[in-house]
């Protein structure tokens, strides 16, 4: 394995093709995007592309700092025959392309792999990556910023970018915004956009609480709301439903609906989006969304939502931000309850009425 180079000057560096390489999560290449757009500005005339999960595609296609998309087919690549020529086929496309530069995004073993395979001059990756990956490169940044995004941001600054504030563009269309119109017509705003998925049981919020803020919301600013997610957040969609539909409230229920940049021309468009620590909170914060976060197993100065419009509402109990995923006790739930996360959802849309009137 090459040792980590000592003689390039990563400040003076002008390369001509770029890859970057983030497979995954969704949260997490929200997270990376305002590095793509820091180094564009740094090198205008370079050639930039993108390792990413096939899933996620949509996410980076068509971004106004990105020449290309290198898919992964992460679910066909395995150790069967069918696998392994999938791999082999993505690793000499990677090679043939003549980067000069690979920065690796992920931290992990797999990624670091791919940043190898670029067989680019310099590879850059940080130097907490994981799982051995920072053995696959010739430079290691390091950072001691808490946020993950602020740890991103620090290879540019390594590069020689300048700081400014993180920009996370999306690739929005007509079509889009169009279709998200059209889903939302007839719903009286401000329109409350409800997230209650996450893949970990730690980080929902119930949907008895979600309905309570919902029925608020509704009696008091006449709201029009809207629940999102993925197909297989459906039950949790009709548990609020349960709770708001005898009640006559203007509900939309679009689980299962929604492409990625659907569901963000849905949270554009929206007035508040209220979620728990998922990928589509992040989504909602890249959209341009105000956002209030419902936080209990994770730490949201690691992770939590990005910026000036966003507000976290965390729980206090003794074992916040432990990151476990599964518990029999879930004090969380209950000790941050809706009359909790009401009294942040009521001063940001009374807010926003004043500074509309």
């Amino acid at each position: 394995m090459p040792a980590a180079s000592s003689t390039v000057d990563l400040r003076a560096l002008s390369p001509r093709r770029v890859c970057l390489i983030k497979p995954s999560a969704l949260g997490d290449v929200i997270h990376a995007l305002p590095v793509l757009a820091t180094l564009r500005e740094r090198w205008p005339s370079a050639h930039f592309s993108w390792v990413i999960n096939q899933g996620l595609v949509d996410l980076v296609r068509g971004h106004p700092a990105l020449d290309d998309v290198i898919p992964f087919d992460r679910s066909r690549a395995g150790f069967g025959p069918r696998g392994l020529a999938l791999t082999s086929r993505f690793v000499v496309d990677l090679r043939r392309r003549g980067f000069d530069l690979a920065i690796d995004l992920q931290g992990l073993l797999r990624s670091g792999l791919m940043t190898f395979a670029t067989a680019a001059p310099v590879r850059i990756g940080r130097a907490d990556a994981r799982e051995g990956a920072s053995l696959f490169y010739t430079h290691r940044v390091s950072s001691d910023a808490s946020h993950a995004v602020d740890r991103l941001l620090a290879i540019p600054k390594a590069l020689g970018a300048r700081d400014g504030s993180p920009r996370f563009d999306l690739a929005i269309d007509d079509e889009d915004r169009q279709w998200a119109t059209s889903a939302l017509a007839g719903l009286p705003r401000p329109f409350l956009v409800l997230n209650p998925g996450a893949r970990w049981l730690t980080k929902r919020w119930p949907p008895g609480h979600y309905a309570e803020v919902a029925r608020r919301a509704v009696g008091r600013f006449g709201a029009g709301l809207i629940v999102v997610g993925a197909a297989e957040d459906r039950p949790l969609a009709a548990a609020i439903r349960r709770e708001l539909d005898p009640l006559g409230l203007p509900i939309r229920d679009l689980t299962g609906q929604t492409s990625l940049m659907r569901l963000a021309a849905i949270m554009e468009r929206s007035d508040l989006v209220l979620s728990n620590d998922t990928g589509p909170l992040h989504l909602a914060v890249a959209s341009g969304a105000r956002v209030i976060a419902i936080f209990t197993c994770t730490d949201p100065d690691k992770t939590g939502p990005y910026g000036a419009r966003a507000r976290v509402v965390r729980t206090g109990v003794w074992c916040a931000a432990s990151c476990v995923r599964r518990c029999d006790r879930m004090e969380c739930m209950d000790e941050l309850s809706p009359d909790r996360v009401w009294s942040v959802v009521a001063r940001t849309l009374e807010g926003d009425r004043r500074e509309v009137a």
